[in-house]
């Protein structure tokens, strides 16, 4: 229907009519909650396939994931989806959830009883930190509180960690934590976005130490029981294709190959080009990456537009390596992250045939397994090809845990620009952008570029975004109070 044509859903008496731009999960999630209003929908996605950072591939014939491949499961959000759309009975845990840390040239056992790497006591850190960096931790509670003056709206996580523990705490434990999650700078990183409850210690003053501790008792006064993480047999990138064929199911139409040229305003509702095609629309979701939405936004929210194409980028590549399991002694655990200050080439690694009970079984006689690249600022190892790649990363496991053996096949996943960069001030500009798009009547953005990178975020932040085009703004009001943390379950994620 071409909107020039068009009168209002009301005086056509028919479902007001939404257009969804992107299918990754938060796209497909926001138009599963709009259907569940009434809502007539289109979903429309400019690749070839859908579900964004979340792809269910194989390698050798088994089934992997080639993006994301957990999700938190301390959040209601991801499994209550998952859980609608069916897939209840694949939902699985890892098989084990113990990762280490590839650290000064030996695998040590990840320290537990820290909060993203900060300790509620040093000696948790013994097996990590010199002897210098430990008595700098121990001495923390000397130090004088930190005035709520010197954090202000934000501060980097680096450095108000470094200023309380040391730089050591950063460099051999956050970074490779916030490494895993945001392939960010921890010296550049939002203390308010990546690491709220840290945020709360840091702006109520006093200890570091005693803050996570506190942090720590409450939640063990309010602890949930089962897993803290939850993947899904066959893969997580199952969760996106299961959804979407809830939404066909109920109506929805799914459009693939469908770039969007233009999202317009007009007198009685919105005009969104694609491919030769205007569809007239009641109200639109910009469920894409900033850029993208940022171009969408230029004419009629040239403000928003400006502060969305601020949002920086960081890319990776994942390799996933195939070997046969009569050549391979992995030791025991799910995988180890790498500080970046040892100048390895890897940032991680994911023992999945061990980490995921529905690979080993699949085929018994592989091992599978997963290193990762790329952090913020780091585009020249990117620049190298696939199999320069695959040989850095065997070059390091090789290293690290003794992995010798020719892998029996390889496959290299690049996700260009694809984890949206938290800085110091990132809460704020997302407040701006969202005054700006609320001018703006029938229109909504949501996604990993706001309110937190992992799976939950993305579905929390599309469920509010919908509510807001309802006039509820309760869910996106808790929501920007209170970013989803994105947790990392061990080496890889």
């Amino acid at each position: 229907m071409r909107a020039s044509d068009a009168r209002t859903s009301q005086e056509q008496g028919r479902s007001p009519h939404t257009v969804v731009v992107g299918g990754g999960i938060a796209g497909l999630a926001a138009a599963h909650r709009l259907l569940g209003t009434g809502a007539h929908v289109t979903v429309l996605e400019a690749a070839d396939r859908l579900g964004g950072k979340l792809h269910a591939g194989e390698i050798e014939g088994v089934r992997v994931d080639l993006g994301a491949e957990s999700m938190l499961a301390r959040r209601p959000e991801a499994l209550a989806l998952a859980r609608e759309v069916g897939l209840d009975p694949a939902l699985q845990p890892p098989a084990v959830a113990s990762a280490a840390l590839w650290n000064r040239g030996r695998l040590t056992p990840m320290p537990k009883g820290h909060v993203m790497g900060v300790p509620g006591d040093a000696a948790v850190l013994a097996e990590v930190l010199s002897a210098e960096g430990l008595r700098r931790v121990e001495a923390e509670r000397d130090l004088p509180p930190t005035e709520a003056g010197e954090i202000g709206e934000d501060i980097a996580v680096g450095e108000y960690v470094a200023s309380r523990v040391g730089r050591e705490v950063v460099d051999r434990l956050v970074e490779p934590l916030l490494g895993g999650v945001y392939a960010g700078d921890a010296y550049r990183l939002s203390l308010r976005m990546a690491v709220p409850q840290l945020f709360d210690v840091a702006r109520s003053g006093g200890s570091l130490l005693a803050g996570v501790r506190a942090v720590q008792e409450r939640a063990a006064r309010n602890q949930q029981t089962g897993p803290v993480f939850m993947g899904i047999e066959g893969g997580i990138g199952r969760l996106p294709l299961a959804v979407a064929d809830a939404v066909r199911a109920k109506g929805a139409e799914i459009a693939l190959h469908a770039r969007v040229d233009a999202v317009r305003r007009t007198p009685d509702g919105w005009s969104v080009r694609t491919d030769g095609r205007e569809l007239h629309a009641d109200a639109v979701v910009l469920a894409v990456p900033a850029a993208q939405a940022a171009r969408l936004l230029d004419p009629d929210a040239p403000a928003a537009a400006a502060e969305l194409r601020a949002v920086e980028y960081a890319s990776m590549a994942l390799m996933t390596l195939a070997f046969r399991r009569r050549d391979v002694d992995l030791p025991e655990g799910s995988g180890f992250l790498v500080p970046p200050v040892d100048g390895h080439t890897i940032k991680a690694s994911t023992f999945a045939s061990q980490k995921w009970g529905w690979i080993a079984e699949e085929k018994p006689e592989l091992v599978v397994l997963r290193t990762s690249v790329g952090r913020y600022g780091e585009e020249e190892v990117l620049r190298r090809g696939d199999d320069e790649l695959v040989d850095v990363s065997r070059a390091d496991l090789r290293a690290a845990v003794g992995l010798t053996a020719a892998p029996v096949a390889t496959r290299v996943t690049r996700w260009d620009d694809g984890l949206p960069q938290y800085p110091v001030g990132h809460h704020a500009r997302v407040a701006r952008i969202r005054a700006h798009v609320a001018e703006l009547p029938g229109l909504a953005v949501c996604g990993a570029a706001y309110d937190g990178v992992g799976i939950p975020a993305c579905i929390a932040s599309a469920q509010s975004a919908v509510d807001q085009l309802a006039g509820d703004r309760t869910a996106l009001d808790l929501l920007s109070a209170n970013p989803v943390q994105s947790l990392h379950g061990g080496g890889g994620e």
